[in-house]
């Protein structure tokens, strides 16, 4: 009896799970149309979703109704859902970073990424004493202040590439000299931050003990030489040997039992599981392009659809508003205006350095402000690795609402003469086809 009793509360939690994902698609959807309908981008209302679903709005209702909805022992199952998506969609970012998108601006999108990096992260670094006193101990383990503020910084520098190129599609931005640069410098940026979310887990894993931090980085060199010395040329070869006789289902499986094992394989060595699966799809082949994106990335990006709206609701139950006193909203407000500065400053320099109106300038800032999903995968690995308390990783939620939802207003309307801009056009075509002309789909397809 006992037995049978476990195995069936184990179905009613598998049940439980799959109405919650159900409840996730269409409350997810229905705020991502909303959002569309008042300029946003669709991970704007996703993310929004996520919240009011959680303890900030519906756990105030009488009843409790979130511990009803998403019960404790269901959550471990939810967020197992949401990992395998996170993995195969930052899979699939890695596999759709394209140099082509950079190498007509090579070097003032270089320019300009370093430039908002460097002073968002300075900024990042600088707030950080403010902050760490109050957010010190997680769990009750004591985080170093270098691994804080080291988090603190790489959360000010991101820019979230997908989210952009969404904008950029739906305000009609992509031929203009900001919109194509804006990429090309986010591109960049996306990459440096999985670098120094790298250097993160490694700095966390170690705690203290530079004997492990130079064991993880060790294992890390002979990894990343692997993947492009071994892996890269292997998988090549398999690509086109199975695409040549059409077996798609089969070569679809062990890419994503591919990305599945990096991941793996980067834990395992002291850094987050994003890592990985970025990298595997980063060494993916680009040719046949339009074979494979029409039997392999299709495919995938219908996976993201389904399965990425978990990752938001397990972000929306960690985002608790209430629990944030009055000290917090401060430090909210100081975190907002320090994440706005080191990214307007930080790209407005060097675009007027370089020639860029007033108006183009603005517009670079507030694009390479937006961070959207990006931000808040670093947010959740954050949380993983034990980097942030919850009251600190709801603020650093609101923060990447807060820029992302802010680009859309404030961007100026394209003028007539901004229209003919062909060499930009022309590598962000190449970068992301065929997903910018979906209007539907959101994120890497561009969707957010």
């Amino acid at each position: 009896m006992t037995t049978l009793a476990a195995a069936n509360a184990q179905d009613m939690k598998l049940a439980i799970m799959l109405v919650d994902i159900g409840l996730v698609l269409v409350v997810g959807a229905a705020l991502g149309r909303l959002a569309q309908k008042l300029r946003q981008p669709i991970v704007v209302g996703e993310i929004t979703a996520g919240i009011l679903l959680g303890p900030s709005v519906l756990g105030l209702l009488p009843g409790n109704l979130t511990e009803h909805i998403f019960p404790a022992d269901v959550r471990p199952l939810l967020s197992a859902v949401s990992q395998v998506g996170l993995i195969l969609f930052m899979f699939v970012v890695g596999w759709e970073f394209e140099k082509r998108l950079i190498r007509p601006h090579a070097r003032l999108a270089a320019g300009v990424s370093l430039s908002s990096i460097a002073v968002a992260f300075g900024l990042g670094v600088a707030l950080a004493p403010f902050l760490y006193d109050e957010h010190s101990t997680v769990a009750g383990h004591h985080i170093s202040f270098v691994a804080f503020a080291t988090f603190m910084g790489t959360a000010m520098s991101v820019t979230a590439f997908p989210v952009l190129a969404r904008i950029l599609t739906e305000n009609k931005l992509l031929d203009t000299r900001a919109g194509s640069l804006s990429l090309a410098s986010a591109a960049i940026d996306d990459l440096l931050a999985w670098c120094l979310l790298a250097y993160v887990s490694a700095l966390v894993t170690a705690n203290g003990d530079y004997s492990d931090l130079a064991d993880i980085g060790l294992y890390s060199v002979a990894y990343v030489a692997g993947m492009f010395l071994v892996v890269r040329p292997l998988v090549a070869r398999l690509v086109w040997r199975w695409a040549a006789t059409e077996r798609w289902s089969a070569l679809l499986a062990v890419l994503c039992a591919g990305a599945l094992t990096s991941a793996w394989l980067t834990t395992w060595i002291g850094i987050h599981a994003i890592f990985g699966a970025f990298l595997f799809g980063f060494v993916m082949p680009r040719e046949p392009a339009m074979v494979l994106a029409e039997h392999l990335r299709k495919p995938m990006d219908h996976v993201s659809v389904v399965l990425l709206p978990v990752f938001f609701i397990v972000t929306g139950l960690g985002v608790d508003l209430g629990a944030l006193t009055s000290g917090d909203f401060v430090a909210l407000a100081a975190i907002i205006a320090v994440a706005c500065t080191g990214k307007l400053v930080g790209a407005i320099v060097p675009a007027r350095l370089a020639g860029f109106s007033w108006r183009e300038a603005k517009d670079l800032g507030l694009l390479m402000n937006t961070r959207g999903l990006t931000e808040l995968i670093i947010l959740n690995a954050a949380v993983t690795l034990g980097v942030l308390d919850g009251r600190m990783f709801t603020m650093l939620v609101i923060m990447a609402l807060v820029t992302t939802a802010m680009a859309g207003p404030l961007l100026s309307r394209p003028r007539p003469e901004q229209a003919d801009v062909p060499e930009p056009a022309e590598g962000v075509v190449a970068s992301a086809p065929p997903h910018a002309s979906e209007p539907d789909v959101d994120f890497i397809r561009p969707r957010t």
